[in-house]
């Protein structure tokens, strides 16, 4: 950022840190020297950079283990650089890119093409997911160890579900191999062909085509079965369905190596929404009804679903203006995933900040084996503050995105990231740093 040298001493004051990943919740400081966190509890001289965060959550930099950045392919929608900052707005420092792209990202050269456009940008760390399958057609296993050499932290055919369990078998087991994730958008295609929303009484009612919730709870039971069976790492892509929460729950219990995410459109928005006719609510799986909510909101209280994340799905507006049938499903996220994560979860009393924070450091890290999600001592300084009471009204217009494609335009919302540092260096403020040694205020 400008004004602030590279891997200057961070001072980070008065703050209340949290740290699931050390069972840490206190009021305290944090130093950041040559790139890394230092010690807590010692004294240290100087800082080039004070951040004086009071009123403010310090936490290990979030993780978002579900975006698309649409690059190579339909950079119209979003690029790895400007998907990157978007991630900083919104808090996040890591992300975990999907393989939907054009071409798919199948191969050791589009694996390491993510890496280095995400290292030419500095902003958010970008960790591309390989395909599952070639050109994710869902024929042939894309070639795993070499995605793995190229830098993927998982595996996923993307919106596409993979709909041979003969395949997803194959891949579950060669993707243990490497201790690798198969991440699984669960649908069986034939059951949600033409669909645009939920199948149900709002469907019926607006005379649109449906999605039935047995889609996802069918593939669902199939893929718990087939990690059981080949001891592989399955996780649960955006969960939406009470009986799909409920099989991950019983296959946890079975010691099935299960995860899953959930994203916040998932429990703050039902298919009620459809009968605007607004594109900005169709996504993929659709909207459910407000005991699927109830439910989801249940399996991440009682830990059934470890994750947050904001499957962050950018389109271009040309793309969402179309009629409802043919606009692509999708919303954006990122910088919204901590505000819509207050209001549907903090608010209501269903999870504190250091459960949600866990949800989205230390937790996701583990899913992808990053190394990241921590403040220990040594650990690369990836930090985000957050101002828990900040309150401020979401304007697409003001987007890093692209794209513009949200529910939650005009929402008036609390909580915002306030500063983000990327391996010790400052790349995200709403403190405004103008030269070295100046003080951020909260």
């Amino acid at each position: 950022m400008k004004g602030v040298p590279e891997l200057a001493t961070i001072h980070i004051t008065g703050g209340r840190i949290i740290d699931p990943s050390q069972e840490i919740d206190r009021i305290g400081d944090l130093w950041i020297s040559r790139g890394h966190v230092l010690p807590f509890g010692e004294g240290y001289d100087e800082a080039e950079v004070v951040i004086d965060a009071r009123g403010l959550i310090v936490c290990p930099g979030l993780i978002d283990a579900h975006v698309q950045f649409r690059e190579p392919g339909n950079e119209e929608d979003e690029t790895i650089a400007s998907g990157a900052e978007a991630a900083l707005a919104g808090g996040v420092t890591s992300v975990a890119c999907m393989p939907n792209t054009q071409p798919a990202i199948d191969n050791q050269a589009a694996a390491e093409f993510v890496v280095l456009l995400a290292q030419r940008a500095r902003k958010a760390n970008v960790y591309p997911v390989g395909a599952v399958s070639k050109g994710r057609k869902g024929e042939e296993l894309a070639e795993i160890g070499q995605l793995v050499a190229g830098g993927a932290v998982g595996f996923s055919d993307g919106g596409t579900p993979v709909a041979s369990a003969s395949l997803m078998r194959r891949a579950l087991q060669y993707a243990s191999m490497f201790d690798r994730v198969i991440m699984q958008h669960c649908q069986v295609p034939e059951l949600t062909l033409g669909g645009v929303m939920n199948d149900g009484y709002e469907s019926t009612r607006l005379g649109l085509s449906g999605m039935p919730a047995a889609a996802e709870d069918i593939m669902v039971a199939r893929d718990i079965r087939l990690a059981e069976i080949t001891g592989g790492r399955l996780h649960i892509q955006h969960i939406s369905t009470a009986r799909s929460v409920e099989l991950v729950r019983e296959g946890k219990r079975r010691g099935v190596r299960v995860t899953a995410e959930a994203c916040p459109h998932h429990f703050t928005l039902t298919d009620e929404t459809l009968q605007a006719f607004d594109s900005n609510y169709k996504v993929n799986p659709p909207l459910r009804t407000w005991s699927d909510i109830e439910a989801v909101i249940g399996g991440l209280k009682d830990g059934t679903i470890e994750i947050l994340a904001s499957d962050h799905s950018p389109h271009a507006p040309e793309k969402k203006l179309r009629e409802l049938d043919q606009a692509p499903f999708g919303i954006v996220g990122l910088e919204t995933l901590i505000p819509i994560t207050v209001h549907g979860l903090i608010e209501p009393g269903h999870l504190d900040w250091p459960e949600v924070i866990r949800k989205l450091t230390v937790n996701p890290a583990k899913l992808l084996g990053i190394g990241k999600g921590t403040l220990a001592p040594g650990a690369e300084a990836d930090v985000t503050l957050i101002d828990p009471e900040a309150r401020w009204e979401v304007d697409p217009a003001q987007f890093r995105s692209k794209s513009r494609n949200t529910p939650y335009g005009g929402w008036k919302v609390r909580g915002r990231a306030h500063t983000v540092i990327v391996s010790g260096e400052v790349r995200y403020t709403l403190g405004g740093i103008v030269q070295a040694g100046a003080r951020i205020a909260s």
